[in-house]
């Protein structure tokens, strides 16, 4: 399997965004402000507003998506989403937390369960996540513009789930976060947990 680039009409959203509009081949994204993706844990809420554009991710496939923005505010967030219904789903990427630029994931399934690490040095250029599925699993990974990649979470997801992936954009306490997504690209599973793409 090649890997494919992924036309931004071909996939459908959860929860259209205030706003998106093409740039060449680029998509800039609006997120609606206050809008989130969250199961109780710590907050004692559940979010399940934020906008994602979906694809189908069967097994043995990965799903990579690369994009720059402004993140200045906090849980200002952007990357990959992978859901398989409102209770059990998958948002990795970068995010504000702290007064700094964080890489991380929240894990949910029935209750979200967060893990971030700090990356200042990521901020204001491009990020690439990468989430492979292969037999029970879902394996993380991202990096900073052509950087290393970086090894973020391995999560379960059942191989018998029907699951859909594709970027996503937050931006829970303000307006006017702008996502520049530059690459949304299906392509084939990663040969293992430490074998790079």
């Amino acid at each position: 399997m090649d890997s494919v680039a992924v036309d931004w009409d071909d996939a459908h959203w959860l929860n259209p965004p205030a706003g998106a509009e093409r740039d060449e081949d680029a998509l800039v994204v609006t997120p609606v402000p206050g809008a989130d993706f969250w199961r109780q844990t710590s907050y004692g809420f559940t979010r399940d507003t934020g906008s994602a554009l979906l694809t189908d991710l069967p097994s043995g496939t990965a799903v990579e998506v690369t994009f720059e923005a402004d993140f200045d505010t906090l849980y200002d967030q952007a990357g990959v989403f992978v859901r398989v219904d409102e209770r059990t789903w998958v948002k990795a990427g970068v995010e504000v937390t702290d007064g700094a630029l964080h890489v991380g994931a929240v894990v949910t399934r029935g209750v979200s369960d967060w893990s971030i690490a700090p990356v200042p040095e990521w901020a204001g250029g491009p990020v690439t996540v990468r989430v492979s599925r292969a037999g029970d699993a879902l394996t993380i990974r991202a990096r900073p513009a052509d950087g290393p990649w970086r090894t973020i979470r391995l999560a379960p997801l059942s191989p018998d789930a029907s699951a859909t992936a594709g970027p996503f954009c937050c931006s829970p306490e303000r307006a006017g976060l702008r996502v520049r997504f530059t690459r949304f690209v299906l392509g084939p599973a990663d040969a293992g947990l430490h074998e790079n793409p």
